[in-house]
């Protein structure tokens, strides 16, 4: 029986390797190949919770105390109850503060925004002439980064602009004149404020580029590439990704000097959540059974991905037709609609977010119980990272994956 009281969805126990057509299984073949042509056991997606971790829990060794911050820094941690570091913080920190480079490999959800953001904070706070550009694969996380950043930089007269796309470029243009010591964007935006002359990379003694793997998957590797290429040699460089393909490890060879090295991985799969498949005949099926999950009385907050920006849409579009809270986020929205969707998401106005890929890394939103994959994840790595934005900390959380049968 599962959680609904019902059979598990579609025996997976019974068989579980399949080969579809895109986004679609069928029978006959091993495995799921997508367009990227890799093989995906579809047995993978399917896990009950443990209470064990097979990942030796990882030594803290320092306090926030123990990295001498200034003052007004140790304040804000204070208020917004930061006790104790996360092991890449623990294990970044020091390093950064001693004027390091590092190539940091975390999972999402590790703490990493804080790991860079608070020994950059002091560092700025020590010697204003400092600047700092942070580039990010999407709006979203640049946003959230930006967030974080204000609330550690309280009352202590440091500033930021925010650059990406779907917003006004006038409006960030003007913030960029007041020379912020901070500079947090995505790669598209900075290229364009750059061929505008508004970006000078030479300003900037610091660079973080978070989410790195994202960066390659999304096509940004060039930019990234021109960026260090510009920016001054003498700087810290502070890499952080969550796997290192050869591309990766060749860049931070060829830009990072005499890099820390910091891993710290945790489970491949958080042991609080309860992965299964829902296996459809056809699409009325499945929206039917879409339905059915999203009506039961343990569904309280759903992440649904899909592959494309337009199934994106018409499934929210279908979702808000028959009655559900519902909205979404792609790339095809404005920057205000889709920050307006997070915000309603995030304080529970709606409780159904349809979003592709871009709401797969490095958002944080509280009590998302339910993760669902209406189509199936190019890799392995994509379903991870979807699935991570529920089960978090100490919270439980359920992981289903749609698969067409044919």
């Amino acid at each position: 029986m599962d959680f609904y009281g019902k059979k598990r969805y579609g025996n997976s126990q019974n068989s579980s390797r399949f080969a579809p057509r895109r986004n679609s299984f069928g029978g006959g073949r091993q495995g799921y190949r997508n367009a990227n042509r890799e093989t995906i056991d579809v047995s993978r997606f399917v896990r009950k919770p443990s209470h064990t971790s097979d990942v030796v829990e990882v030594e803290i060794k320092n306090t926030f105390d123990d990295f001498r911050f200034c003052t007004q820094l140790n304040e804000n941690l204070k208020k917004k109850r930061y006790l104790k570091p996360t092991p890449i913080q623990d294990q970044s920190i020091a390093h950064i503060m001693d004027g390091k480079d590092i190539m940091g490999l975390a999972n999402t959800g590790t703490g990493k925004t804080a790991a860079f953001l608070l020994p950059l904070i002091n560092k700025v706070f020590a010697d204003k002439g400092e600047s700092v550009l942070i580039i990010t694969p999407t709006r979203e996380l640049a946003i959230q980064i930006n967030n974080e950043f204000r609330e550690f930089s309280w009352f202590m007269k440091i500033y930021s602009a925010i650059c990406v796309g779907g917003t006004p470029i006038y409006r960030q243009i003007s913030d960029l004149r007041r020379n912020p010591e901070f500079v947090i964007g995505t790669p598209g935006r900075i290229k364009d404020l750059h061929d505008r002359g508004i970006i000078k990379f030479e300003r900037f003694q610091n660079v973080v580029i978070d989410e790195f793997d994202r960066m390659l998957d999304m096509g940004f590797i060039d930019n990234i590439r021109m960026f260090l290429d510009k920016l001054p040699s003498n700087r810290q460089s502070l890499f952080f990704s969550a796997t290192m393909p050869p591309k990766i490890k060749n860049l931070a060879n060829e830009f990072l000097k005499d890099p820390v090295i910091v891993e710290v991985k945790s489970s491949k799969t958080s042991e609080n959540i309860d992965q299964d498949v829902v296996r459809v005949s056809d699409r009325r099926d499945k929206f039917n059974r879409l339905q059915d999950i999203l009506n039961n009385q343990d569904m309280k907050k759903a992440l649904i991905f899909s592959e494309t920006k337009m199934d994106v849409e018409r499934l929210s579009q279908e979702l808000v037709a028959n009655g559900f809270r519902a909205d979404s986020i792609h790339g095809d929205k404005r920057q205000g609609q889709r920050q307006k969707a997070l915000n309603q998401f995030r304080n529970n106005e709606i409780n159904i977010l349809v979003a592709t890929d871009v709401a797969s890394r490095g958002l944080d939103i509280d009590n998302i119980s339910h993760v669902i994959n209406y189509t199936v994840p190019q890799t392995y790595d994509d379903y991870i990272h979807r699935i991570g934005r529920t089960g978090r900390g100490d919270k439980s959380g359920f992981a289903l994956t749609f698969i067409e049968s044919r």
